[in-house]
């Protein structure tokens, strides 16, 4: 099942200045605040910024559709002709992501808490 998007992940190329200008547009400061990422939460939605790309090498924004099963998730996603770019794997707290892309190339991001 999909609960929606509730994850938007920046690239940017300085974290400072970006931090200034998601704290102004959310009105809150970020929750997360390490040199490698800046999160914000607000309104039940995550914003967070990856400086340089981050591990994923993002050049966009990538939005994550929160699932309750991500490997069957990813897997009924490339039986539809998606195709895998980074696995699900853990990033930290029993968090997994995944990034696939469409036949279009557009990035689809999937997460499981």
């Amino acid at each position: 099942m999909t609960t929606g998007i509730k994850t938007v992940l920046h690239p940017v190329s300085d974290l400072a200045k970006a931090k200034a200008v998601y704290a102004a547009l959310l009105g809150v400061e970020p929750q997360t605040d390490a040199p490698y990422y800046v999160g914000f939460d607000v309104a039940g939605q995550h914003v967070g910024l990856v400086p340089g790309g981050g591990p994923q090498g993002l050049t966009s924004s990538l939005a994550y559709w929160h699932v309750s099963d991500i490997e069957a998730k990813v897997a009924e996603l490339t039986a539809a002709g998606a195709t895998v770019l980074q696995p699900a794997q853990d990033v930290g707290g029993g968090r997994l992501v995944a990034t696939l892309s469409d036949p279009d190339g557009n990035l689809i991001g999937v997460l499981q808490d």
